[in-house]
């Protein structure tokens, strides 16, 4: 009877959650397309997106506030459903994307592609970030490969955690001699959506599209991961192939997010496992809930950081650290040692 009463409780709470978490996502949309150094109504920016007539308000929301707020939305999905994934392949719920290389394969690439050819602008660098996350990934999965061919996650963690302080020295070592470099540099690796057209939002959704489906075609088999290698592979579950898929698909994700808006700290990791307090340890509706609070965490950062500095902005990659480390010490603090 418990297990029934557990099973029509879910049945019941993931509705409410995914309207809720719409919901959410639809009032931060309008306030980041409403909110900024000229604030306009409720109304403006409807008449805005309806008119498109070259007006004021029209101008502000389609050339300067969509673009930025599509991104949020995109960007923010992908990392947290890759922090889904990431914990779940690594079965350590304080895990998050970055642990496979991704954010310093993007970060070292970018400074090649200003310092080496001489690239300036976000959308002459957006590949070389993408290509540099792909590369950290693969680099870091073959590492972990045994001669059984099986990867094991504790060897995937080490091996991202010693390629990302090889490439960040590295990194580092460029943008020091190479001022060009740094001061392009500096303005990428903080992270932020501003400044950023529908071109590069269009470059990246491809790649995210594809992540988000093949990520909810993973979600059943993942149940099946947290239980053991041996009991995933007992109920049938390629284990190998699951973990290369799941790779793949964080790369996707990950990278094209990482490589539009720079690094974003806490969204792939704060999201998933607020979610697995609240809704349960399904990966199934982890991935569905987070694909719904990684954007509205991203908008709501974003539109933080105009109100709070305003007539200037602070950059997104700041505000989501602000937020999510104080969230993160807090969850920490209520975990009772096993």
């Amino acid at each position: 009877m418990s297990v029934y009463r557990a099973e029509r409780s879910r049945r019941i709470r993931l509705p409410v959650a995914l309207i809720a978490g719409a919901t959410v996502l639809v009032l931060f949309t309008v306030l980041s397309l409403a909110i900024g150094s000229k604030n306009l109504s409720i109304g403006e920016v409807l008449n805005g997106l309806l008119a498109a007539d070259g007006s004021r308000g029209s101008i502000i929301v389609w050339q300067l506030r969509m673009p930025r707020t599509l991104l949020a939305i995109v960007a923010g999905a992908a990392l947290a459903v890759s922090g889904v994934l990431m914990q779940a392949l690594t079965r350590n719920p304080l895990a998050e994307p970055g642990l496979l290389g991704v954010n310093a394969g993007a970060a070292f690439s970018v400074v090649i592609a200003i310092s080496a050819f001489g690239a300036t602008r976000g959308d002459e660098y957006l590949w070389f970030a993408f290509l540099g996350a792909g590369a950290a990934a693969v680099f870091v999965y073959l590492i972990s490969i045994r001669r059984t061919q099986a990867s094991d996650h504790a060897r995937l963690v080490l091996a991202g955690v010693a390629l990302t302080a090889s490439l960040g020295a590295c990194t580092r070592i460029i943008t020091l001699f190479d001022a060009t470099a740094f001061d392009s540099y500096r303005f990428w690796v903080i992270g932020s959506v501003a400044n950023r057209g529908f071109d590069t939002v269009f470059s990246v959704l491809p790649f995210i599209a594809a992540g988000l489906v093949l990520a909810f075609v993973c979600g059943p088999s993942l149940n099946a991961l947290a239980l053991g290698d041996e009991q995933a592979v007992s109920l049938g579950v390629p284990v190998t192939a699951l973990r290369i898929l799941v790779i793949a698909t964080i790369t996707l994700l990950c990278g094209a997010a990482t490589a539009a808006a720079g690094p974003i700290a806490f969204v792939g990791l704060v999201v998933p496992h607020v979610l697995r307090l609240i809704a349960g340890v399904d990966q199934r509706t982890i991935l569905v809930l987070s694909a719904l609070v990684g954007p509205s965490l991203m908008l709501a950062a974003d539109v933080i950081g105009r109100l709070i500095a305003q007539p200037s902005e602070l950059e997104v990659g700041v505000v989501t650290a602000f937020l999510g480390a104080p969230v993160l010490i807090a969850l920490l603090l209520r975990r009772r040692p096993a």
